[in-house]
């Protein structure tokens, strides 16, 4: 079974099975798809977090997960931490811890995710705004690695290509850049600097596992 991956722009992307569809980090949707299964946010932070994203995606049953702080700002959704599981129909996501290092956007004690999406027997990681952190060691079996590569709030290309190999990832795809932060040659830099197969997209293309 194949999985599609669209990048939707800065940190957002669509994730489509044969069994759901997933957002992470829904922000500047184009058109009101109405097709999610279940949308992941990341952190509270405007470009993550967008209830009028989260609505155009959403349609009747769809489930949002989201850190505490988060959560309590939309109806029905449910609240996780680092080190939850939480199962949606086909899909399983769990949340990993994502913050800073050395900076103070995005602290520890906040509890903000990333997630790692299992869909149809594919593992995706989706780091959120983190930078290397001792819990990258953890991860397994990630056949697809989505990571941040802007720098100043989260980690540049050279970390995170850096994070690529603590990861032991199979793939990986560069976000946040392009807007707000990070460049189009910081994309570039951590696609031709990984080990791994580095894919860039443009917003909204595409990839399939």
């Amino acid at each position: 079974m194949s999985v599609e991956i669209t990048w939707i722009g800065h940190a957002s992307f669509r994730i489509a099975g044969e069994g759901a569809v997933v957002y992470i980090d829904p922000w500047k949707v184009t058109g009101e798809p109405h097709d999610a299964d279940l949308v992941v946010l990341s952190h509270s932070h405007y470009d993550h977090f967008s209830p009028e994203d989260v609505a155009k995606v959403s349609k009747d049953g769809t489930a949002v997960v989201a850190p505490h702080d988060t959560a309590g700002k939309l109806k029905a959704a449910r609240a996780v931490a680092p080190g939850d599981r939480v199962t949606v129909g086909d899909v399983t996501v769990e949340a990993v811890a994502a913050y800073n290092i050395g900076k103070a956007f995005h602290p520890k004690a906040n509890r903000w995710i990333g997630a790692v999406v299992c869909l149809d027997g594919k593992r995706i990681y989706y780091a959120g705004d983190t930078d290397l952190v001792p819990e990258m060691n953890d991860l397994k079996d990630v056949d697809l690695a989505l990571l941040p590569v802007g720098g100043t709030y989260t980690l540049d290309a050279p970390q995170a290509a850096r994070a690529c190999e603590v990861i032991g990832c199979k793939a990986a795809v560069p976000y946040h850049w392009g807007d707000i932060v990070g460049s189009a040659n910081d994309a570039r830099t951590f696609v031709d600097s990984v080990s791994c197969d580095g894919r860039l997209l443009q917003p909204g293309e595409s990839l399939t596992l």
